[in-house]
């Protein structure tokens, strides 16, 4: 049933008789809370996907006008014909991306189909991880040192001025994909000539050890009403390059480090001019200063589980919500529900087999079990923080011993 503080706005989900038509590009994320909440404020709702998502994703079709397939790594000029083709029986009203690497097609597409939203220019910084870098140097907010791999004199330049080791990352890739550590000079700029044409869609940064945050927040009308703090166990790119146990937790509500963290994630989405939605995005604390520098913010719901984890602590659901926002396009007042204040924690690895059994995990405090084939996870919650970090610990421990697989890490495919 759909929440009273939302029933009144359902009859201004569209300026026309007919219902608002929601385009839907995902690969990664199904998004089915927000498909779901969509639909119960009267909305229809189509999805694009790549061919290999397909079948390997349970797209909830019961709720679904329609779902299509382009094939994997299409050129974007494909994406756009192909969605100006449906177009012409279907006006799409909202254009959104449930992943990172859907962002830019999203805003070209709104660009083109003249559909309302985020467009090329503020999507580039919620998306290219030298842009948002840039900018965010540019508004006084802390960056780890960097360069783009494009000026062979200005990466000269940076490799006399900062040490090694660097982290080599792709500018749009998603999570740790494409990430290498590089230890030298000359590793360096062997790198840079195997990349050829590829390089200039590259940066540079300094290795910072220390702690990986994230902030997940809501935004309506450039006001963040909502953020949760959280902190990672282990970095994603350790995890991902090492093989390993996933852990990511909230923070002690009323300290100074969920104060540091909420008012630097604030300003950053201030700064960087978003409008309405949400957002994750990603800190670390460096080990040596103890100063926090922003890493890259996705105008997107978190991946890995996230917004579980969210829910799980504050009962505000980040899909639902971003469908009220993006539905409403700030015509009705965004109003927050009412949130709990206690703490959640995720941990996950991949696992040995498809459906791991979890059954033993009997902790009252265990309030999700992750379906995802080959990946063992859960989510605790609990009134203390504590309880749920040594939770957290107890099992990253077992799923070490019991379930964890490594698999090669994923490299990136040819540059189209």
């Amino acid at each position: 049933m759909l929440p009273a503080r939302r029933a009144a706005m359902v009859g201004a989900m569209s300026t026309s008789s007919r219902p608002l038509n929601i385009l839907a590009l995902a690969c990664f994320n199904t998004g089915d809370r927000f498909i779901a909440r969509a639909r119960d404020r009267g909305a229809r709702v189509w999805l694009i996907t790549q061919e290999t998502y397909l079948k390997k994703k349970r797209w909830r079709r019961d709720l679904l006008e329609d779902v299509f397939a382009l094939p994997d790594h299409a050129p974007i000029a494909d994406t756009i014909n192909a969605v100006s083709y449906l177009a012409r029986n279907v006006k799409f009203d909202r254009i959104v991306p449930f992943d990172d690497v859907e962002v830019d097609p999203a805003a070209r597409l709104r660009e083109h189909l003249r559909v309302p939203g985020m467009g090329d220019t503020t999507a580039r910084v919620f998306r290219d991880k030298l842009a948002m870098r840039v900018r965010a140097e540019e508004e006084g907010i802390a960056v780890p040192d960097f360069v783009g791999l494009i000026h062979h004199d200005d990466i000269r330049d940076y490799t006399e001025r900062v040490p090694p080791p660097w982290m080599l990352k792709p500018r749009t890739e998603a999570s740790a994909t494409g990430i290498r550590k590089i230890g030298s000079v000359e590793e360096l700029w062997r790198a840079i000539h195997e990349l050829g044409d590829r390089a200039s869609y590259f940066l540079l940064e300094r290795f910072l050890p220390g702690d990986v945050h994230h902030v997940d927040a809501i935004v309506t009308e450039g006001k963040v009403v909502f953020a949760e703090v959280h902190k990672n166990g282990v970095p994603p790119f350790d995890v991902a390059h090492g093989g390993g146990v996933f852990s990511t937790y909230t923070l002690p509500r009323d300290t100074a480090e969920w104060r540091e963290l909420e008012a630097l994630n604030e300003k950053m989405l201030t700064r960087m001019h978003f409008v309405r939605g949400v957002t994750h995005a990603e800190y670390i604390r460096g080990r040596d200063d103890g100063k926090v520098y922003f890493l890259e913010v996705g105008a997107r719901v978190g991946g890995a589980h996230v917004a579980d984890v969210v829910e799980a602590a504050t009962g505000v659901n980040l899909w639902q919500e971003w469908a009220d926002i993006e539905i409403d396009k700030g015509e009705v007042p965004y109003v927050l529900p009412p949130r709990r204040a206690e703490y959640a924690g995720l941990v996950q690895s991949l696992a040995r087999s498809e459906h791991p059994d979890l059954s033993s995990f009997t902790d009252p405090e265990v309030c999700y079990r992750t379906d995802d084939p080959y990946h063992a996870g859960l989510i605790v919650r609990s009134q203390s923080q504590a309880r749920v970090r040594e939770l957290l610990d107890d099992y990253a421990r077992r799923l070490t011993k019991d379930y964890l697989a490594v698999m090669p890490h994923y490299e990136l495919p040819p540059l189209r």
